[in-house]
């Protein structure tokens, strides 16, 4: 985004690292995040220290380099890969005079960029009103020109006001607003249930090519970007598989390193959509040097859902990047494919049909007009594909259950 409406901000990125995870992969990310939240990453530094200074994040000496690289390259942001309590952030940007955020700040702004539906917009301000009620105390620079920047927009279509009442107040509605969504969700997911829908998710890291895995199975039409977090909202779509059968499609938010706990309560009525499907596609973009640990990201987080009793398809997406013996080498046992160029999507399809929770048989039949009232179960348990009426009878060809399947076998002609 541009920059209190003029210029796109140049952004300085800071790292402490404690050995308490790969600093050099978070600050990557880090880089991503800031481009994707529309800033320029200019420049970044990284300080080993055993544990981040409580008053200024980074020692004495490197907050003064810090203060000479935004007078001499312009810097209008500085970025922390960390947390930063209220102090920390007065200091920094009371010594280097430019507007100081941290990596939570910086994901709930890109959230907030990128959130459409309702849902979205609530969960998102909520999650915000959470991280800053605690925060209010102290605010520096950012405060003073909320709304106008990165790391300042929203919540919502309006500027909240540093009153706690207010803001738990705020909260409170929130919570009851998102509360009738999720009842609302709770029916359709009862009503997909009592229909028969089998549901199907896509779940993974952030920038994995979930969209673009949609849009190439389903023509939905989804935003499909290289950035972090491009598709924010869930979005649903039918998919008919090559047997017959037609499943719900569900495409989710994307997951990051390190995601800020705010954001996970506030979205798990999101991913919880994924977590009760009957299949979950775990997918993963294999050509970035830390594929694994963007699998072991996704398996960590629906293990916490409760989802060890669905199946789960790896799938590794951008094989078109990736020399074959590679792929052979560390990814020998994963469903393969490129969703831009279409690779691999028949044995993905192929893998969808053979986790169905029931299984499902396509079929021909000439159902006698005494027995037509077995279309009509067609119609409510199964997939009618077409129906034609003859002088012997109804010429049907459906996709059934193996319970439906019984009572119409005697009525089956061959392919």
């Amino acid at each position: 985004m541009i920059d209190n409406g003029e210029k796109i901000a140049r952004a300085l990125l800071v790292c402490v690292d404690t050995g308490a995870y790969d600093a050099e992969a978070s600050l990557d990310e880090l880089f991503e995040l800031v481009k994707s939240a529309g800033a320029q990453p200019v420049l970044s530094l990284t300080q080993k220290l055993g544990r981040a200074e409580s008053a200024t994040y980074v020692g004495t000496g490197k907050l003064a380099e810090m203060t000479d690289i935004c007078r001499g390259q312009e810097i209008d942001l500085i970025v922390a890969d960390s947390e930063l309590s209220p102090t920390q952030i007065k200091n920094i940007e009371n010594a280097t005079d430019v507007r100081v955020i941290d990596r939570t700040t910086l994901i709930l702004d890109i959230f907030a960029l990128r959130a459409r539906s309702r849902e979205g917009k609530l969960q998102v301000e909520l999650a915000q009103l959470k991280y800053m009620l605690p925060r209010l105390t102290g605010k520096g620079i950012e405060m003073s020109r909320l709304g106008g920047g990165i790391g300042t927009r929203g919540p919502g279509e309006t500027k909240i006001e540093t009153d706690r009442r207010h803001i738990r107040r705020r909260m409170e509605t929130l919570k009851e607003e998102l509360a009738e969504i999720e009842k609302h969700r709770q029916m359709l997911r009862r009503r997909r249930e009592k229909d028969g829908v089998i549901t199907c998710a896509i779940v993974g890291y952030t920038n994995a090519g979930k969209s673009t895995l949609m849009n190439t199975l389903t023509d939905a039409g989804v935003l499909a970007q290289d950035k972090l977090f491009a598709t924010l909202d869930p979005t649903s779509r039918a998919l008919r598989l090559p047997g017959g059968v037609s499943v719900m499609l569900i495409d989710t938010v994307g997951l990051v390193r390190r995601l800020p706990h705010h954001l996970v309560d506030a979205f798990r009525s999101t991913l919880e959509e994924a977590a009760q499907s009957d299949i979950i596609i775990n997918l993963c973009d294999a050509s970035s040097e830390e594929a694994r640990v963007h699998l072991n990201v996704t398996r960590d987080l629906l293990d916490s859902l409760g989802c060890g009793d669905r199946p789960v398809l790896t799938v590794l997406n951008k094989c078109d990047l990736l020399d074959d013996s590679l792929l052979a080498q560390d990814f020998n046992s994963y469903i393969k494919i490129s969703a831009k160029n279409g690779d691999g999507i028949d044995a993905l399809l192929q893998a969808i049909e053979d986790n169905l929770p029931v299984r499902m048989k396509r079929v021909k039949l000439l159902v006698p007009f005494a027995k037509a009232g077995l279309v009509s179960d067609i119609r409510d348990s199964g997939t009618l594909i077409h129906e034609e009426y003859t002088a012997g009878g109804v010429a049907v060809e459906a996709v059934v259950d193996e319970i439906l399947y019984a009572k119409l076998r005697q009525f089956e002609e061959k392919y």
